[in-house]
């Protein structure tokens, strides 16, 4: 595996991942990140599905909390975003050919998983649209024992666009050559969320900690953030909530979790799917917006509590 690089910001002390470079089988380069626990007997290992417009250093804190807790953690840049490789001349907007195309970076990430013998049980941790990829992926035979899913992508609240009326919109942008441009209402192709959004007014967290560093990064490692979707990401993502709302559900313990303050993702269809998934738990958390793992202490911690007991109960 060929070493790559992983950030850090100056007065951040922890010990960084080891990152290195992969590579799917249609020839896209890939990022990947280990962070290895320190303690005797490991626990396990959790692969950590990130969401749209997300990189690796973003889950840091996360990853040393799971660390200490005795879980390995690997994660990855999804191509096109963070430090993968982008998909088109702009390397801007969020970008993706077909849905199905992440389940070849999932593949990547089981394989260096082998290579790197993390400890088993494996385990499931992903987040908005890594929770639609994950969910995707267990559909295909992820080799974990569990899955926690925080406000997963399983539908996309489109606020006052119906999703019929959004979908034909970005399929005829797609035909009359204009797929690769960002969608309004995902923000502009320049834009990176934690610099053009307020505090007050951003969907993701009430911590005004975490929206300091993620500013901190974003302004440091400006090469990891993209800006917002396009046209062909929109459709190929409504296909595939639409898709993905058909299958059964998978045979494995499950805990989502749902922000009673979500704006990005649809409650409505993280509801349905928790109803129909035999042996879930539903964790609705009461003024949490879209990142509870980067929510203010009081919402984060049972999240956090609730997410060890999930994978220690495997």
């Amino acid at each position: 595996m060929q070493q790559a690089p992983f950030h850090q910001l100056p007065d951040d002390r922890s010990a960084p991942a080891r990152a290195f470079w992969t590579q799917a089988d249609d020839g896209v380069r890939l990022r990947l990140a280990h962070w290895q626990t320190q303690g005797e007997g490991p626990r396990g290992s959790v692969l950590l599905f990130p969401g749209r417009t997300e990189y690796i250093e973003k889950y840091a804190p996360v990853a040393h909390h799971l660390t200490a807790q005795g879980y390995d953690v690997l994660s990855i840049d999804w191509r096109g975003q963070g430090m993968s490789d982008r998909l088109q001349a702009d390397p801007r907007p969020g970008h993706i050919g077909e849905f199905a195309d992440y389940q070849r970076d999932v593949i990547e990430m089981v394989v260096a998983a082998g290579d790197l013998e993390l400890p088993r049980p494996w385990h499931l941790l992903a987040h908005s649209m890594g929770g639609c990829i994950g969910l995707a992926a267990l559909d295909g035979g992820l080799p974990v024992q569990s899955a926690v899913f925080s406000a997963p992508m399983w539908g996309i609240n489109l606020r006052r666009v119906k999703h019929g009326m959004a979908l034909s919109i970005a399929y005829l942008a797609g035909r009359v050559g204009r797929g690769g441009l960002a969608a309004p209402g995902s923000g502009g192709a320049a834009t990176t969320y934690p610099l053009d959004e307020s505090f007050n007014a951003n969907l993701l967290t009430r911590n005004g900690d975490e929206w300091a560093r993620l500013v901190r990064e974003a302004v440091a490692w400006p090469h990891l953030t993209i800006g917002g979707a396009t046209f062909d990401w929109v459709s190929k993502a409504l296909n595939e909530c639409t898709r993905l709302s058909r299958l059964p559900s998978p045979d494995l313990p499950m805990l989502v979790t749902l922000g009673s303050e979500e704006g990005i993702v649809s409650p409505q269809a993280i509801r349905d799917r928790a109803a129909r998934w035999p042996g879930s738990d539903l964790m609705v958390i009461p003024g949490a917006r879209h990142e509870v793992m980067m929510e203010t202490d009081d919402l984060r911690a049972p999240f956090l509590e609730a997410m060890l007991a999930r994978f220690d109960a495997r």
